[in-house]
């Protein structure tokens, strides 16, 4: 029997590996304790997706386990050992507000938790394929020192910088920077992937994510932009533009080709491999372009307020290059843009809002 074990399996990118990998293996074993409930609020639950899950996957077996335990995870290890052919890790606490409220929580789910995985990986399935899902925010608030231009409706680099045509590559430096506690937390974990790779030969894969979203997203105020924001243009709930005037711009990812990148590498892993991972020029936009997608969507005017204050160590400009990993798979490519991804979104949570 082969076995794909999926941690954050209720959540955007677990659910969607769920779905993805359905008809490719014999058995999804999922891992997911509802934590986004509270981090966020019960309106941030994944239930609703576990639920999901449950009823339309006849081989999805759920777990209600804690990354943080070993011993709750050994259970699981020892019960499959060697079926588990791939491992996809996407359970985290995911926002950098949030984690500088409880920073010991922060840092046990997202670096402790990891490390439970890997070596119980190398335990008992040194074989099987690892692949993390890290963050931008490794790089800290690095990026807010290129040289960035105000257009009308966002910032943008000079387009005489060698990250303009096609956005931030791996060797941008992850030292020296605000990371916020999430940031260092995600870093903790992203170099373990890597060195689990290199050190152990394990087949290790570590994708820096920009904005992952899809129209499976349980989003809230602290995270997962796109999802709450067409949640408040639905429901006229006020939103909160945090500082940069609102022209902060974000490339974003649908879960589906996020999870068609982790694929690719499945059926030809590297040892310790780091990619970054988002729309790219290809799919991006700023707060201020995405409010009037969501208002043209909807029909109406969104209720918004602006604060002058930035989150703490928050990108300015992100879009990232996802050339790398490109010219390793070179038969992968996007399949939606921030079109697609806007109006996916709109057609999930007009169904979920009327419930």
């Amino acid at each position: 029997m082969e076995v794909a074990l999926i941690t954050g399996s209720a959540g955007l990118i677990g659910s969607e590996s769920v779905a993805f990998l359905s008809d490719k293996f014999d058995l999804i074993v999922g891992v997911d304790n509802d934590l986004r409930s509270y981090f966020f609020g019960e309106q941030a639950s994944t239930q609703w997706s576990r639920s999901r899950l449950e009823r339309e996957f006849d081989n999805y077996e759920h777990y209600n386990c804690d990354i943080r335990s070993l011993e709750d995870l050994k259970i699981i290890f020892n019960e499959y050992n060697c079926e588990i052919k791939l491992i996809i890790h996407t359970a985290a606490q995911p926002s950098h507000d949030w984690a500088a409220n409880e920073p010991l929580t922060d840092f046990t789910i997202n670096a402790n938790g990891t490390l439970n995985m890997l070596e119980l990986t190398r335990l008992n399935c040194p074989d099987a394929v690892f692949v993390f899902t890290s963050t931008n925010k490794v790089y800290g608030d690095t990026p807010n020192r290129l040289p960035l231009v105000e257009l009308e409706s966002r910032w943008e680099i000079q387009e005489s910088h060698p990250y303009f045509k096609l956005g931030i590559d791996e060797q941008m430096s992850i030292d020296h920077s605000k990371h916020s506690l999430f940031g260092a937390s995600k870093v903790a974990a992203d170099v373990l992937v890597q060195e689990y790779g290199k050190y152990f030969g394990m087949s290790t894969g570590v994708f820096r994510g920009g904005c992952l979203t899809g129209p499976n997203h349980s989003g809230a105020q602290l995270h997962g932009f796109l999802s709450y924001l067409m949640k408040c243009a639905i429901t006229d709930d006020p939103y909160t533009i945090f500082g940069y005037k609102g022209k902060q711009v974000r490339d974003n990812i649908h879960s589906w080709d996020l999870v068609n990148m982790f694929w690719y590498f499945y059926k030809n892993p590297r040892q310790g491999e780091a990619y970054n991972a988002g729309g790219g020029r290809h799919s991006n936009c700023s707060m201020q372009e995405a409010i009037k997608m969501c208002e043209k969507l909807t029909g109406k005017g969104m209720n918004i307020t602006y604060s002058d204050t930035n989150r703490s160590g928050d990108h300015i400009w992100w879009i990232s290059d996802v050339s790398k990993f490109k010219n390793h798979y070179p038969e992968w490519n996007w399949k939606y843009d921030i079109n697609d991804i806007i109006k996916q979104i709109y057609d999930s949570m007009m169904k979920r809002v009327s419930k």
